[in-house]
């Protein structure tokens, strides 16, 4: 994923890391970098800047490495070829130094300005401070959707983000550093660290329209969005209770299987071998998803990427139950 040159930095503790995901961002890196730069002189902070060139075909890599040789405060990673923002934002997420992340989108919509005020937040105790778009810069149809999807996002998953699609925020980095990433995983970042128990506060922050580039954000992502929703919320499921995940469609499969078998016994010889093998194949389907569960069951023990989600899981019946009173008593 990363290019050959690029070597491992050794992990020294920073108070604070900014992670930037840049694709064909050529005339904003140098704009990004003074307003990150004049946003965090004043509050006199040690931090680094770490630019994730995505793969871009432009001069995005060589402007951002050109600033590395000019302030001590810029990391560039390169990904060989565009393997997608959350897979950009895991990777700067992984290399990051700081004792607190922030991840902030790299068209400079979101405003650096904002930083000081989310430090301010993760200073005061809380794991997640999240940013909320409440004047958008965008066209409607996409704040439509958008608002959409966030509805959808609290109904399955029991938390509530009022903008789950707004890229600056502010972690405590061994929350953030621990949870698994694929997909678009890195909006939902908020809602994964809260089920697992972090304290997280919203606060408004700027938005601004888009001076240079081109949006990367088209209606294709909408379904990877949505597929992205119910994979999760199927997966912390299954991670939970992997067997009690599959009781019933085992059960359904089992007792299809003695069904024909019964009727087979009814018919007729030339018939009755037909309906024996149907009823051998649902018997075994049933055993497969059987061995299917207790395989579940172990990797929630030996495999850590799957024990990250049976702990996230382990809260969510009880934060959904909780999340569903509210809205009835609303």
């Amino acid at each position: 994923m990363y290019t050959p040159a690029m070597t491992k930095v050794p992990r020294m503790s920073l108070p604070l890391s900014v992670v930037v995901p840049l694709y064909n961002e050529e005339d904003n890196v140098l704009l990004l970098y003074n307003a990150v730069s004049d946003a965090l002189a004043p509050i006199g902070i040690d931090y680094e800047l770490l630019l994730v060139d995505d793969g871009s075909h432009d001069a995005t890599c060589a402007v951002a490495i050109a600033l590395v040789g000019h302030d001590r405060h810029v990391r560039v990673l390169k990904f060989r070829r565009n393997y997608g923002q959350t897979a950009a934002m895991a990777a700067g997420i992984e290399a990051a130094r700081g004792e607190v992340i922030v991840t902030m989108d790299g068209d400079l919509q979101n405003d650096p300005a904002d930083i000081p005020r989310l430090l301010t937040l993760i200073n005061q105790g809380y794991d997640i401070a999240v940013g909320w778009r409440k004047q958008r810069e965008d066209e409607i149809a996409r704040v439509l959707i958008s608002k959409i999807a966030n509805a959808i996002m609290a109904r399955i998953m029991g938390v509530r983000i009022r903008d789950s699609g707004c890229s600056l925020k502010a972690f405590r980095a061994p929350l953030i550093q621990n949870l698994p990433m694929y997909g678009e995983m890195h909006r939902f970042i908020p809602a994964l660290s809260q089920l697992a128990g972090a304290r997280l506060i919203q606060i408004e922050v700027n938005h601004r329209p888009r001076q240079f580039g081109v949006s990367k954000y088209g209606f294709s992502r909408i379904y990877k969005v949505m597929l992205d929703i119910v994979s999760i919320r199927a997966l912390l499921s299954y991670a939970r209770r992997p067997m009690r995940w599959l009781r019933l469609p085992i059960l359904l499969s089992l007792l299809t299987g003695l069904l024909f078998f019964v009727i087979s016994m009814a018919n007729e010889a030339h018939n009755s071998l037909i309906l024996i093998g149907i009823a051998f194949c649902f018997v075994s389907l049933a055993a497969f998803l059987f061995a299917w569960g207790l395989i579940g069951q172990s990797l929630t023990i030996m495999d850590r990427q799957m024990a990250r989600y049976a702990t996230l899981a382990s809260t969510m019946s009880t934060r959904l139950e909780a999340h569903l009173d509210q809205e009835a008593g609303t």
